[in-house]
């Protein structure tokens, strides 16, 4: 016999503390008000070996090891699906989902949930390879080819390149407050167009109050996402649609008419805007490395040029941790509290707004035939009348701005991004600058377009085209994520077999409507019948069918690729069921 002590009941509960805290911050360790950041002496870190336990390096440079931090609690985290759920909140949310279940009946509700749900994992996917490296996605696409961020930034350009919301939401704004026609220095210019200038100086403006730009964008985002909810809250009980609230379990088995042609680019765009969409939903990356989460709070953030403390140097590669026992508990309490983090803000927010504001839609403006903005201008608010007509006119102004405002925001922060590490950072400029002369140029152009005498009598035609560029941008990247995750990172950060499956199912549901989209624009609009398609496959044009072929090559290529990966790393890493889990 030895002399040691037998554990007791506290020795064991001593034991299960300090494992706790090796994995949990405490609340003196959180440091999350806002933003998070440590400095590290980079140059002064051991390169991460090349092996199975670490990501492939691909075409850049070698990361550098450290400690996965600790894991704070889910209230410090909350900020960046925040402002993901404003930047949906003024497209898919208010204007398309509502108006195309209105139209064409609650069979079309169905593919909204599915597309939501689908963003979900298609957004946290997203957010996976910066948790683990805190590197970018847009860097995470350049270590497989340079011509990968920069083919995105030439699609987010083109998808929302137009201040389609700014113009929505000045024109609403400017109605509700019956501003004419103003003379300013002999010319005369449409009060909503002044309105809307003002509010892109106005987002302008609030980039220059703090040192770090993320903050204000975050507490802002934050208010005006409350203010919107509120709003649809008040709205839903003014007018008092409960009775098609109840009704709509029965309702979703009806099918409407949705086959016009003109449809199908409302739908794509819808389906992209169920939640932010194209372009948009790549910055959830760049707004958790902003935030520090894991890795990330390694990595530096971008601050204001002109106002507070010297720049944070952003590095160039990231880092990678041991998989150790605690790193991989660590790694495993990061990926649920960042899921928490997006399910509870994004997703819940997204299905509460959008069924209420779907259900006024439905109640007030059975089969509405104008657009989406003249069903609620022209055909609910004469329908209402009295407090509920100004409510609708708040509700829709703070939906539209709060996402004008996350598009200029996601724009300009991907932007500078994928031009500093493509080109910026071997020219030896300065992100920061690039950064805040991106926000200047970007708003500047909009506050151009809204000033010059050219036609955007119909706003709504600018949202629907940016919204279907949206749409066809979603397809590539989200087979790229795939790749990305799967065969480039190691078996204890790659996806479970269940989010495996679940980007499976998303791309092809993406996959599926863009090469609708696609096959139906070729033939309607510039006349090739030959790439007319069909939505049962069967009975398409030549081109149809060449198309539908690229498509399910694309998904059987990304299916065999991801599903080989997964199966070669089992076994690599020891201990890596710690930090997994089938839907991990």
């Amino acid at each position: 016999m030895t002399g040691d002590k037998p554990m007791d009941q506290s020795d064991v509960a001593d034991e299960s503390e300090s494992e706790t805290s090796e994995v949990y911050a405490s609340l003196a360790e959180q440091r999350y008000p806002i933003s998070s950041y440590t400095p590290v002496a980079y140059d002064n870190l051991e390169a991460a070996p090349e092996t199975d336990d670490y990501p492939d390096t691909g075409s850049g440079g070698r990361f550098r090891e450290l400690t996965l931090p600790k894991v704070p609690k889910l209230r410090h985290v909350v900020g960046p699906s925040a402002i993901m759920l404003g930047a949906s909140l003024g497209s898919g949310e208010t204007l398309f989902w509502p108006h195309l279940v209105a139209s064409y009946g609650w069979g079309l509700y169905w593919l909204f949930l599915v597309a939501v749900c689908l963003h979900f994992i298609v957004n946290t996917e997203i957010q996976r390879w910066t948790l683990a490296t805190g590197e970018s996605v847009f860097r995470a696409f350049e270590r497989v080819h340079p011509i990968l961020p920069l083919a995105m930034l030439l699609g987010g350009f083109i998808s929302l390149g137009w201040p389609g919301w700014a113009a929505s939401a000045a024109q609403i704004g400017a109605e509700g407050l019956a501003l004419g026609t103003y003379d300013l220095a002999g010319v005369e210019i449409v009060g909503w167009r002044l309105f809307g200038i003002a509010l892109m100086v106005f987002i302008w403006v609030t980039y220059q109050v703090t040192p770090l730009m993320y903050n204000v964008v975050e507490s802002l985002q934050l208010v005006l996402v409350a203010l919107s909810i509120a709003f649809t809250l008040l709205l839903f009980v003014l007018i008092g649609s409960v009775d098609v609230l109840v009704g709509v379990p029965g309702s979703l088995t009806e099918v409407g008419d949705y086959s016009p042609v003109g449809t199908i680019a409302v739908l794509v765009g819808a389906l992209a805007y169920a939640g932010a969409g194209g372009y948009l939903n790549l910055s959830q990356s760049l707004w958790i490395r902003e935030k520090g989460y894991g890795m990330g709070r390694y990595q530096g953030r971008i601050k204001n040029p002109f106002a507070g403390d010297d720049p944070e140097t952003v590095h160039e590669d990231g880092f990678a941790f041991t998989p150790d026992t605690q790193n991989l508990k660590r790694w495993r309490g990061w990926w649920r509290v960042t899921q928490l983090e997006h399910l509870l803000t994004f997703l819940l927010g997204l299905l509460l707004v959008t069924t209420m504001l779907v259900v006024i839609a439905v109640s007030q403006a059975p089969g509405a035939t104008s657009d989406a903005v003249d069903m609620w201008l022209i055909e609910i608010v004469p329908s209402v009348g009295g407090l509920a007509t100004s409510v609708i006119y708040v509700t829709l102004f703070l939906a539209l701005f709060t996402t004008e405002y996350a598009i200029i925001e996601s724009f300009v922060r991907n932007s500078s991004d994928i031009i500093y590490e493509l080109y910026g950072r071997d020219a030896g400029w300065s992100l920061p600058r690039l950064f805040w002369g991106l926000l200047t140029v970007f708003c500047g152009w909009g506050i151009l377009i809204l000033i010059l005498p050219i036609s955007i009598d119909d706003p709504f035609g600018l949202l629907v085209v940016g919204a279907a560029m949206s749409g066809l941008l979603m397809w590539p990247y989200i087979v790229i994520v795939q790749l990305v995750n799967a065969v480039r990172l190691p078996e204890h950060t790659m996806p479970g077999w269940g989010r495996v499956a679940a980007m499976w199912v998303a791309a092809a549901f993406f996959g599926y409507f863009s090469v609708l989209l696609i096959g139906t624009g070729l033939a309607t609009q510039l006349g090739l019948g030959t790439f007319a398609v069909r939505t049962t496959l069967l009975g398409s044009a030549p081109g149809g069918y060449a198309l539908w072929t690229i498509y399910l090559l694309v998904q059987a290529y990304t299916m065999y690729r991801v599903g080989r990966a997964k199966v070669a790393a089992d076994g690599t890493v020891a201990e890596a069921a710690t930090a997994q889990g089938w839907f991990s």
